[in-house]
């Protein structure tokens, strides 16, 4: 676990706490020279601050976005880099976790803000985030096929389950682009918004999360990603168990009491 905490400075992100809505990180990747592409410090830096996030008890929901600047989600891995690299020196570098799983992995949920292209390494790190919305016009993809390579951080594994292994196999094996609007229709993205309306749809959800359980939300999570990793009657087992478990915890009480006195509950944590 990284030592640092979101108050620290980074070089290539910026990091607000409960600006936008109490309870809501926001971490922006800031390399507007590169379109935000993911070289080895903005790979570095992103993953102490995801540890940061997580271990923050004031953060319950986290939002990952591209700096407007730069008119990109990230448009994917830094191409001089991987140029540059050979088998071996690939290697080490894809051993995990990366950012992708660190990501993934996370016991808060991550929204990905989608404010433009999200290309390549930057296509798979919002499909690594738990719910995705896109300004519309943003583009989308896994064009590494372009450049005799694959996609390497989780796309083709990723990217089928959440769209299928027929869209899948399209988009990764052409390298085409397809705009926020088709990917919402094929399951890429879960929202597309209007460039004015998408921080509103992005910190209202984010809100609503924040608002509940935070164990109640980190089950949730654990128990929802299971079912695309487990057979059903082991997933529906760990819901079972998950479930359980909630009721040695004071949030389920006061969830319970809040509603049965007709209030507002305040989840604690405990």
């Amino acid at each position: 676990m990284s030592e640092r905490t979101l108050t620290d400075e980074y070089e290539l992100l910026s990091v607000e706490v409960g600006e936008n809505v109490e309870g809501v990180a926001t971490i922006t990747i800031d390399r507007p020279d590169a379109r935000n592409a993911l070289n080895a410090e903005v790979r570095t830096e992103l993953k102490d601050a995801l540890a940061a996030a997580e271990a923050d008890e004031d953060v319950r929901v986290l939002v990952l976005t591209g700096s407007d600047e730069s008119s990109s989600f990230v448009a994917g891995a830094d191409v001089k880099e991987l140029r540059e690299r050979d088998l071996v020196e690939q290697r080490e570098a894809s051993a995990r976790p990366r950012v992708y799983e660190t990501v993934d992995g996370l016991s808060i949920p991550v929204i990905a803000r989608i404010n433009g292209h999200a290309l390549g390494g930057g296509c798979e790190l919002a499909q690594a985030c738990d719910v995705r919305i896109a300004r519309s016009g943003a583009k989308l993809g896994q064009p590494e096929i372009n450049l005799g390579i694959i996609p390497g951080g989780g796309g083709t594994q990723r990217l089928a389950r959440l769209v299928g292994e027929g869209q899948a196999m399209r988009l990764i094996l052409s390298g085409e682009l397809i705009d926020a609007e088709e990917a919402k229709e094929i399951g890429l993205v879960d929202e597309v918004c209007e460039d004015e309306d998408l921080d509103e749809r992005v910190y209202d959800l984010a809100g609503k999360m924040a608002e509940k359980s935070p164990l109640a939300l980190e089950l949730a999570k654990e128990a929802i990603t299971a079912s695309s990793r487990m057979g059903l009657d082991d997933g529906i087992d760990h819901e079972s168990e998950l479930f359980v478990q909630l009721f040695a915890t004071r949030d389920k009480n006061e969830g319970i009491d809040a509603f049965l006195e007709g209030r507002d509950p305040e989840f604690t944590g405990e």
